[in-house]
């Protein structure tokens, strides 16, 4: 049976108070009506197997006690297990006591092509089984095992539904949309984002989702000429065209971390007449912004430069202040990090006991960074 509801204002509200003696008062943020933690968990990393599906429950579980209240996988992320095993917790959340399904905003991705809890010993014949033949999409549909055509997308998000054991999905992306840019023109493109965009509004539409949006690589982060960037306006207005002024395009995700910045120093989006940057051009159009790739897979958990220390003060671990620079970026309400161990879950969420980092600490880093680059 199907978890009912979906995160609302008046729970994620009694979550943030529940640890109000304990975290920063701006570990939580308010967007989408919603109380959103500034640390969220991802659930990309880790094997297809039974261990890693163990390991998940005690951090998912942990990380629902420590004042964490954002959970962020895909149908894809390990063959769909990473999507169960968050319903797995989920479900027992009333029976444990740590959190109720109001207070926990779940969000998750369709678009590309997925095993079904391991990999099949010929991949290729089971997509054409289970997608193609069964006519869920063409072949002309894949574009390097992307896929957003409509009658699959719908597929997705019931099977996402099913996997976590939901009612209603606090917030679906389009993952990686722009892979589609490698083969289709910029016309084709957004009249497939358009079509795309339709079953979701159809989706939030029938109560099975609340809001959605795009979860990108590149997309956001290239320069305006490259074949694969994304326009957020285009994509905003072609949600308009679908869903009028009350559409539901109201969030998206990229990476953002002290080796990939593009999001707030490179202004490669255009609202209006004006070339701003993609956190300049979300604030403007209304989106609300979730950050990938924060440990960028642990690269940025050790080894930083001295200068980031001596920035991004009152933290003991290289992680901890990798976390601190993307949560306290302005513009950005979320930033997960992948943790599917509970010690990581205690290490990374002691950020959230602290406050943000101030401009000077920012102006800091950035100052010392061109010196050591011009160094």
């Amino acid at each position: 049976m199907a978890l009912p509801g979906y995160a609302t204002r008046e729970s994620t509200t009694t979550y943030q108070q529940r640890f109000s003696a304990t975290l920063a008062p701006a570990h939580f943020r308010e967007s989408l009506g919603l109380q959103l933690s500034s640390i969220g968990l991802g659930t990309y990393l880790g094997e297809a197997d039974d261990a890693t599906d163990r390991q998940y429950v005690k951090a998912i579980s942990r990380a629902l006690a420590r004042g964490c209240n954002v959970l962020d996988t895909s149908i894809n992320y390990r063959h769909q297990r990473s999507e169960r095993v968050i319903g797995r917790v989920l479900s027992s959340q009333d029976d444990a006591g740590i959190a109720q399904r109001g207070e926990i905003v779940v969000a998750t991705k369709g678009g590309y092509l997925t095993f079904d809890s391991a990999l099949p010993p010929d991949p290729r014949a089971y997509i054409h089984e289970t997608f193609i033949k069964s006519g869920l999409a063409t072949a002309e549909d894949i574009v390097e095992w992307n896929c957003i055509a409509p009658r699959y997308l719908d597929a997705q998000v019931e099977q996402s539904l099913r996997n976590l054991g939901l009612a209603c999905l606090d917030m679906y992306y389009l993952h990686n949309p722009e892979t589609q840019l490698q083969k289709w023109s910029r016309k084709e493109f957004l009249r497939r984002i358009e079509a795309a965009f339709t079953v979701l509004e159809e989706k939030v539409a029938a109560g099975k989702i609340r809001v959605y949006g795009t979860a990108t690589w590149n997309g956001y982060r290239q320069p305006n000429t490259a074949r694969d960037h994304l326009s957020l306006a285009d994509l905003v207005a072609t949600a308009r065209s679908v869903g009028g002024q009350d559409h539901h395009f109201k969030v998206v995700q990229l990476p953002y971390n002290l080796a990939m910045p593009e999001a707030l120093a490179q202004q490669n989006q255009t609202v209006g007449k004006a070339s701003v940057s993609f956190l300049e051009a979300a604030h403007d159009l209304g989106v609300t912004v979730m950050t990938s790739a924060t440990l960028l897979q642990g690269k940025l958990a050790q080894q930083l430069p001295s200068f980031v220390g001596e920035a991004m003060t009152g933290l003991t671990t290289d992680a901890q202040r990798a976390i601190q620079f993307t949560r306290s970026t302005p513009g950005i309400t979320t930033a997960l990090v992948g943790m599917k161990s509970a010690a990581h879950v205690d290490q990374n969420l002691a950020v959230a006991a602290i406050p943000p980092a101030s401009l000077e600490q920012f102006q800091k880093l950035f100052r010392d960074r061109r010196a050591g680059e011009s160094a």
